[in-house]
């Protein structure tokens, strides 16, 4: 297929790289001209504006930091679309923002997916990200081919908003996971036992998690590269807290991962992977 591929960063890149490895013709657009070099040197094509990546292609996708930004560009991809395009957004945005851009689309016979990813830069680079889609299911099937090249789990889970909603639920689970993490860490350390084995017996029984099988090493080696950042972390819960607050549900246990995130964030560690949950763990520890 020709792809337009929108939102180059940690994420973009490498998928748009598997794009064109699996024979698809990818043109990227960013607004840093260093990464759109970046995908010519993999074989893409560059655009300067956001209508060159899109005119002529069969499907859009965008990796977006937030729904601002995914609001600024929605109206030139419509505006340049051409009739049955698929465009899916696989930015991690509020999921009202989902279904305005569906709204917007359906009129003008573009076909809207929200299509958020868990897996970090690891799974972006690997092609083995986790995939939650939502919209409708024919849909679906048309860009299943091409999600396929991106992830291993791809699921069509519910109308338009749905895959952001999961993708909040998603984040409220990562983020707690982490804050444990990083308290196993904190007390096995100050109990004189060594981390790397209490962590390995860990990461072997009812605890594992594809956290501990990823991050105990670096986390033990306080090793904070961002593979997903404190910063983009911190919005995700804020989508999660205001996804509950629609529902009308109470999430105790989220609200205090969000404010360990936000404590992250305000101690200056929002560039920092969000595996550095462990250091505000051991400034509460003194």
């Amino acid at each position: 297929m020709t792809i337009g591929f929108v939102g180059l960063g940690i994420m973009g890149t490498p998928m748009a790289a598997n794009l064109l490895k699996a024979g698809h013709a990818v043109t990227g657009f960013d607004v840093s001209a260093e990464r759109v070099e970046r995908l010519l040197a993999r074989g893409g094509k560059g655009a300067r504006s956001v209508a060159e990546a899109v005119t002529g292609a069969d499907l859009v996708i965008t990796m977006l930091p937030d729904s601002p930004q995914v609001e600024e560009v929605v109206p030139e991809i419509l505006e340049h679309a051409r009739p049955g395009l698929l465009y899916v957004d696989m930015s991690t945005i509020r999921p009202e923002t989902s279904r305005w851009v569906a709204g917007r689309a359906a009129p003008l016979g573009v076909r809207a997916l929200d299509a958020p990813v868990s897996g970090g830069e690891r799974g972006a680079v690997d092609g083995t990200l986790s995939i939650m889609v939502g919209g409708a299911a024919e849909d679906f099937e048309a860009a299943r081919p091409v999600l396929g090249v991106l992830g291993t789990t791809v699921v069509h889970v519910g109308p338009p908003g749905a895959g952001q909603t999961v993708k909040a639920a998603n984040q409220l689970v990562v983020g707690g996971i982490y804050g444990l993490v990083a308290e196993a860490i904190v007390l096995l350390e100050a109990s004189g036992v060594d981390p790397a084995a209490g962590l390995d017996v860990l990461a072997g029984g009812l605890a594992g998690s594809r956290i501990l099988d990823l991050k105990r090493h670096s986390m033990i080696r306080r090793e904070f590269a961002p593979g997903f950042r404190v910063d983009l972390h911190h919005k995700d819960m804020g989508i999660a807290i205001a996804a509950a607050r629609e529902a009308g549900v109470s999430l105790p246990l989220t609200g205090q991962v969000a404010q360990l995130v936000a404590a992250a964030r305000a101690q200056g560690h929002g560039s920092l992977d969000h595996s550095a949950l462990l250091k505000v763990i051991e400034r509460l520890n003194g």
